[in-house]
């Protein structure tokens, strides 16, 4: 059931323009106000809260076997104002667990026991493991002695699992000699002041929601095999030799690119410290997961760059490969330049973190400070695929969204997020991701409001929701308020949000704020209400010393209108209006322009303004 919540912003002079327009709210979500966890106004309420915990991970991995063994110590803090009598916790490697619901199937052969807990404790006092409550990627354990608020409790978990070899689902082995390890450890599920512990079970489609979290880890391999992860290695020079301790030191302080690796040096076999197997130990800060990969035949480049120019600050990229994929030899390039752009043009925010590693792997798929990327055949399609991924290091990660429920935040910034970079990196491309097939699929059966939730959608519906609808709507905000304006209601949210857990309406009155204006019309039309764009040409006219084109909004979807006007002599003239003129609920435009020459045609469209009636888009003069 929704019901309406008047904002009362609290900005000077713009309070009753921005509390004329409401949107509907869900009342379980609008219970957070009355808490005071969050408010109106887009901005944390003062009773806001969020747990988190420091996890020590040791973890031992045998590439030949699969096989993972590990321990995690956990630290966790119950900031909420609830007792909580018992823990959920996250064993993400039983989605190949034999039983486990999946949205999709996987071979047979990737079908395990799933994990295996030997020993766990809380607070000292050992569990009985034989009669843990695991159901697939849930386990739930009661506490002996509840966690009131504001306290601390210790967990020890000793654990073991198979890593998959095939059926690769964001995390396996690559290839002999290369595994991309992520979701390995049992940790601690999200409790939010809205739906208490994150039950959602993984089962491969939705992604991930999680704490911010510290975590210091040790990685145990086989010589030979490097390992790059979340966070700082601060080891290096007890794992690497020391001409590669000494390249990759080099590589953090260098603008250009440095191979810390190369295929002569694979030859060599003289990478890792020539001992049986090197322990790799990587710290990271508040952040909301810690994964790795590892390999014993992958060439490394990387290069830095200063992200913030106020404390000279510099994020290292990498680009870790097979040197048989050559589309990879200008991945460090294609990332760096990524980030470069977050940090000084979209969103314009200082990258967050200390590096950026792309990894050869089998998916698309991002975590902090790490990417799985596949090997691809077209370089248009490198280009879209590092930057869209590299994106998400803001949506979710550094914003904490829960993209298990709202894979609009975080899908629809990676989209806007490589429209943009992409052709800053090379300007002959031009990505449309997602916008033909929406146009398609407006308002049929298959299309759902961008608000729905992600866990309640799959296929076509969980496609255009995800990327290219609010992709889009994102898109003619920033072209309706102008890069200075948007940017400045962007970093709102940013500054209100980062490092903690935003829900939707966080991010509608956080806009609304930093913009000191009320967007609501449009966030209702295209966020929350069916329907679909169509614009239309119902007249061209001659009037006086220019012309007159009447554009028509047959759809209710507000898009931006695009004219190009083509001239007797083959010259022409492009026009653009913002949604703007589709506020106030007009049905049609006028759009007016001088003109010395005589107009032959007039075309309606652009790459990022969809339109599921495009016949009635050209004019033709007599």
């Amino acid at each position: 059931m929704l019901r309406t919540l008047f904002f009362g912003l609290l900005l000077t002079g713009t309070t009753a323009a921005l509390a004329q327009q409401p949107l509907p709210i869900p009342r379980n979500l609008e219970a957070t106000y009355a808490k005071g966890t969050r408010a109106p106004n887009g901005q944390p309420g003062p009773s806001y809260w969020q747990n988190t915990a420091d996890y020590a991970i040791k973890v031992n991995v045998d590439p030949a076997s699969r096989r993972i063994l590990g321990s995690v110590a956990i630290d966790y803090q119950n900031n909420s104002p609830d007792t909580l009598r018992q823990i959920l916790f996250k064993l993400y490697p039983n989605y190949y667990q034999k039983g486990a619901p999946r949205a999709s199937a996987i071979k047979p052969e990737d079908e395990t026991d799933g994990v295996q807990i030997q020993q766990m404790s809380i607070n000292g006092q050992a569990l009985d493991v034989s009669k843990l409550r695991i159901d697939a990627t849930n386990m739930l354990v009661p506490v002996v002695k509840p966690i009131g608020p504001k306290q601390k409790t210790q967990v020890l978990v000793t654990y073991s699992y198979t890593l998959n070899q095939g059926s690769h689902m964001r995390t396996g082995e690559i290839e002999p000699g290369a595994d991309f390890v992520a979701y390995f450890f049992p940790r601690i599920a999200v409790y939010d002041d809205i739906d208490g512990w994150n039950r959602i079970p993984y089962t491969g489609s939705a992604e991930f929601y999680n704490d911010f979290c510290n975590f210091k880890a040790d990685v145990t391999v086989p010589k030979n095999f490097v390992v790059w992860a979340t966070g700082d290695l601060t080891n290096a020079d007890l794992v690497l030799n020391k001409k590669y301790a000494k390249r990759l030191q080099e590589a953090g302080q260098k603008d250009g690119i440095t191979t810390i690796i190369d295929a002569a040096d694979l030859g060599r076999r003289d990478i890792t410290a020539n001992k049986p197997q090197n322990t790799w130990h990587f710290e990271a800060q508040n952040v909301t997961d810690f994964v790795f990969a590892t390999a014993d035949h992958y060439v490394w480049q990387a290069s830095s760059l200063v992200v913030d120019p106020a404390t000279k600050r510099r994020t290292r990229v990498d680009a870790v490969y097979n040197p048989k994929h050559k589309d990879f030899e200008e991945v460090t390039a294609f990332a760096r330049r990524t980030v470069e752009a977050m940090s000084y043009t979209f969103p314009k925010w200082p990258f967050p973190y200390p590096h950026e590693t792309v990894f050869d792997g089998l998916d698309q798929m991002e975590y902090p400070m790490m990417v799985n990327d596949n090997p691809l055949d077209k370089r248009e399609d490198v280009i879209t695929l590092t930057d869209h991924e590299i994106f998400h290091t803001m949506f979710p990660f550094y914003m904490g969204i829960n993209e298990t429920k709202y894979g609009w935040m975080d899908e629809g910034w990676a989209t806007i997020g490589e429209w943009v970079i992409s052709s800053l990196i090379e300007p002959k491309y031009t990505d449309e991701y997602g916008v033909t097939p929406y146009a398609r699929a407006a308002d049929t059966e298959a299309d759902l409001p961008i608000t729905m939730l992600t866990t309640q959608q799959n296929g076509t519906p969980f496609f255009l929701n995800s990327y290219p609808k609010p992709g889009l709507g994102y898109l003619y905000v920033k072209d309706l308020l102008g890069d200075e304006l948007f940017t400045k209601a962007l970093h709102t949210y940013i500054r209100n949000w980062n490092g903690k857990h935003p829900m939707p309406y966080d991010f509608f009155n956080s806009m609304n704020a930093g913009a000191g204006r009320n967007l609501n019309w449009f966030w209702q039309r295209w966020f929350f209400d069916l329907g679909y764009p169509d614009l239309a040409i119902a007249t061209v006219t001659k009037q006086g010393n220019g012309y007159q084109v009447v554009v028509e909004a047959k759809g209710t979807k507000p898009v931006p209108v695009d004219l190009t006007v083509t001239f007797a002599d083959n010259s022409t003239q492009k026009i653009h209006r913002t949604i703007e003129v589709w506020e106030k609920g007009e049905k049609s435009v006028n759009v007016t322009f001088p003109a010395d020459k005589v107009v032959k045609k007039v075309t309606l469209g652009s790459t990022y303004v969809p339109d599921s009636y495009p016949k009635d888009n050209v004019w033709e003069g007599k």
